[in-house]
């Protein structure tokens, strides 16, 4: 087994890229969680299974960054020296803030459930075009820095996506659907 201080990538034994086959990466979790689990050490002691415990966690942190397309783009952005912060960082270039705005007035507006939908389309797409560029970005043209902007915009695009599922369970609570 490698060390816990191994990136993701190394931990499971894959290419360091944004593309990855999930089946591959849900199969390796399951191989590395059998081989780690506390479980499996009872017998030797309680370090042993101290050190059991550790690498567990450290496999199920590093599935949920690898099988999370946005969490694997802004972990490779960081490896590769563009980290994202977020936080302190949310500069975003004027189209894609008029689109947010646009997206949001449509929200509000929005009294159907086909508008809803019409919505929910047209961001799914955005995403889908945007984790497309995240790609090109790191494994074909090597530029972490301007893919991390484009992992900034998916940030809002997923909360924006996650207004979506509240409205909805909003409707169909005001229309008695379940």
């Amino acid at each position: 087994m490698t060390s816990l201080q191994a990136n993701d990538f190394e931990l499971f034994g894959l290419p360091q890229r944004f593309a990855q086959d999930r089946a591959q990466i849900d199969a390796r979790w399951k191989e590395l969680q059998r081989q780690t689990h506390p479980d499996k050490f009872t017998t030797q002691g309680a370090a042993a299974q101290r050190v059991a415990m550790q690498w567990s966690v450290r496999v199920n942190e590093a599935y949920q960054r690898l099988k999370d397309p946005l969490k694997r783009a802004a972990y490779l952005c960081e490896l590769r020296g563009a980290p994202i912060q977020a936080e302190n960082n949310t500069a975003m270039p004027a189209a894609f803030l008029m689109q947010q705005m646009q997206w949001r007035e449509s929200l509000e507006e929005a009294v159907e459930m086909a508008e809803l939908d019409a919505l929910q389309r047209e961001v799914e797409s955005a995403r889908s075009s945007l984790l497309q560029q995240c790609e090109q970005l790191l494994d074909e043209a090597g530029q972490p820095a301007q893919a991390a902007s484009q992992v900034r915009a998916l940030m809002f695009i997923e909360r924006f996506a996650h207004d979506i599922e509240q409205r909805y369970e909003q409707m169909e609570l005001a229309t008695g659907r379940t």
